[in-house]
């Protein structure tokens, strides 16, 4: 019964670290949308930037073109991309050179002020005639830091950006909590049963 108490209060406060204080479509219209999420974190600026800039360790390979994280890579400086290296598939033809996405093109970078701003269209956003803004910024809070990611999306749509912009946010807000898990606390290691 303690190791389930354990247990149980250790999986509230992961939950409690790794959910966003704030998450919402905070606009949407016509023209575009604006999504906003915010999560605080138990870990100074400079960790978190750390983490922040290597997406293969917090992105889910569930929305990557390759199916996996660990082609995933970040330049954190301006003209750098938040990119996605494409294998060669074993049956490709002989010198056949490995292909990219470049999801986001970086154009701001300030790792002291903890401030990365990309831009660029997300997974399905690359097919319309939208701009995509991404600010992602980090600041002390408490003890820790409060990361906030606010993307802001508009343009021309074929779609229904209204329709579009829960999906993203979707996808956005699991990546913050992923991001944020990085930093949770381990687990206690179940006690050993005494055997008879």
């Amino acid at each position: 019964m303690r190791n389930q108490l354990i247990l149980a209060a250790a999986s509230l406060a992961i939950a409690a670290l790794a959910s966003p204080a704030q998450a919402e479509v905070i606009a949407a219209s016509d023209g575009g949308f604006v999504i906003n999420h915010s999560v605080d974190i138990p870990a100074d600026r400079a960790a978190v930037w750390k983490v922040l800039i290597a997406p293969a360790q917090w992105w889910s390979s569930d929305h990557t073109y390759s199916g996996n994280a660990d082609n995933l890579y970040l330049d954190a400086q301006a003209t750098g991309c938040f990119c996605e290296k494409l294998p060669r598939p074993a049956d490709a033809p002989e010198g056949q050179r490995m292909g990219s996405v470049e999801h986001m093109h970086i154009v701001y970078a300030d790792p002291q002020r903890g401030v990365l701003r990309m831009t660029g269209g997300l997974g399905p956003l690359q097919a319309e005639a939208v701009t995509g803004v991404m600010t992602i910024a980090i600041r002390p809070e408490g003890e820790g830091s409060r990361l906030t990611l606010r993307y802001v999306v508009g343009g021309v749509w074929q779609g229904k950006p209204a329709e579009v912009g829960p999906l993203v946010d979707g996808v956005l807000g699991e990546q913050v909590k992923r991001l944020a898990a990085k930093f949770a606390p381990a687990e206690p290691a179940p006690e050993p049963v005494a055997k008879p």
